[in-house]
């Protein structure tokens, strides 16, 4: 009697998911996440799901025609040795218990950049880096080459070169995973903390890669959605907050907040001002805390000669307690306290920035500084040739500034990670400096309630 020799699977790549043919469709021994697709007479996965997969027919003893994996082994690793912090070694070793799947909870500053390339060296497998930022595409790429030694690709701002060590940004990964999501075994996802947006989830689960590395100092956001990590990238591997490596690692720091005043006149238009506005928003039952409620208000805005007054209303006492007065008062005494130091200023817009960088003469960086000019700028800070600089978001993430140790907030959101990023930005060692802090609040306005919301992190108690 002859034997009978179950068929051999096939396991395909298409266009962000996976393609396995030769199991019937009410097969028993489907794999977990396997749907059947009646389009292709086939059972369809996504990307993401390719390691279970595998691991489910493994076990099944069913041979597989592995057709989806399209990366390689790296021929070298690492061509820089620094030694690792021990904090570092740490993150490593838990990442790697994990099945090389997980998130790193480290401070800015703290060197989460230097723990990928550790990463990406002990797993030599072809890795895609994704960023969010163009700036912060640049600085993965330098890295990446110098402590690598080969040619690096870079998918985005106008560029698309593939090779086995790759940088991109979140938009062009959500761009073109779907034709590069079988070309990497291990995916880094800088400042993680992006990842759970609708467009960039999908990007990660279009990619196939068994070894995947979150990077972020606060994986928290506003929405909630952060529990959607451990899906797309793995659970929380290693975690470490400022307070605990303040002084070793990091510059020690203090923070201050600081109250200032409305003058009566200027209380009198605010409150005048924030009165008309919640009125319209109460009348038309908006809920401006609610996901939809600021939709909500622009719509109905600017339906009526009540509404847009309403939203001049929001936008002037808005602008009376981000740029009190007192406030620019007070950041003049600490540029003066400071002026031996270099200071980064913060504000929550554009419009606040070019105020005080023509009150206090110092150059701004906003979204609209192109690259080159603030590269300039920021060595300038870095070379002693402007003692400050402004800005409103474009520095909260990923910038190198160690020589600044002194942190201003004019104003800003009621996020904790964008806090925490600001705080991080002074933090970096360099000689033996101390960084402070200062958070600028307006009294009796909205920044009240802000500034207690963003203060919830453990490197302010």
């Amino acid at each position: 009697m002859t034997a009978v020799t179950a068929p051999v699977l096939s396991l395909t790549f298409a266009s962000g998911t996976l393609e396995l043919r030769g199991l019937d469709q009410g097969d028993a021994q489907v794999p977990q996440g396997c749907l059947w697709d009646p389009r292709t007479g086939c059972h369809r996965a996504p990307a993401l799901a390719y390691a279970d997969v595998l691991r489910a027919l493994v076990r099944q003893q069913r041979a597989v025609d592995d057709r989806a994996r399209a990366y390689v082994t790296l021929e070298h690793g690492l061509r820089v040795h620094r030694e690792p912090r021990p904090y570092q070694a740490e993150a490593l070793e838990a990442w790697l218990a994990r099945g090389s799947r997980g998130c790193v909870i480290l401070p800015t500053g703290a060197g989460k950049s230097q723990l990928a390339c550790m990463a990406i060296d002990a797993k030599r497998r072809s890795t895609l880096v994704v960023a969010p930022t163009l700036e912060l595409v640049r600085q993965w790429y330098d890295l990446l080459r110098t402590s690598f030694g080969v040619e690096v690709g870079v998918v985005g701002g106008g560029e698309h070169s593939v090779a086995p060590l790759t940088v991109t940004t979140y938009d062009s990964a959500y761009l073109h995973m779907e034709h590069l999501g079988g070309r990497f075994g291990l995916v880094v996802f800088d400042e993680c903390h992006h990842l759970p947006s609708a467009a960039y989830s999908s990007a990660a689960r279009m990619a196939l890669a068994p070894f995947r590395l979150g990077l972020t100092a606060t994986p928290e956001r506003t929405d909630g959605k952060e529990a959607l990590l451990t899906e797309l990238v793995g659970p929380i591997a290693y975690r470490k907050e400022i307070v605990e490596l303040a002084g070793d690692f990091l510059a020690e720091y203090d923070t201050e907040r600081v109250e200032v005043e409305l003058a009566p006149a200027e209380r009198a238009e605010h409150d005048t001002a924030r009165a008309t506005y919640r009125g319209f928003v109460e009348r038309h039952g908006i809920r401006m805390s609610s996901p939809r409620g600021w939709a909500d208000f622009l719509i109905q805005s600017a339906r009526s000669p009540e509404g847009r007054e309403a939203m001049t209303a929001y936008r002037r006492q808005r602008e009376l307690a981000f740029c009190a007065p007192a406030k620019l008062d007070f950041v003049e005494h600490l540029l003066a306290r400071h002026v031996h130091q270099r200071a980064l200023l913060f504000t929550a817009d554009n419009a606040t920035c070019y105020a005080v960088a023509r009150r206090f003469l110092i150059p701004a960086i906003t979204h609209q500084t192109k690259i080159k000019e603030r590269s300039a700028l920021l060595a300038g800070l870095a070379e002693g040739r402007y003692g400050a600089l402004v800005t409103s978001k474009v520095l909260n993430e990923g910038v190198d500034i160690p020589a600044a140790s002194v942190a201003i907030v004019l104003s800003g959101s009621g996020s904790v990670r964008e806090h925490v990023q600001r705080l991080g930005r002074i933090l970096r060692k360099q000689g033996g400096k101390r960084a402070v802090l200062y958070e600028l609040v307006t009294a009796g306005t909205v920044e009240t309630f802000t500034s207690e919301r963003r203060r919830e992190h453990v490197a302010y108690r």
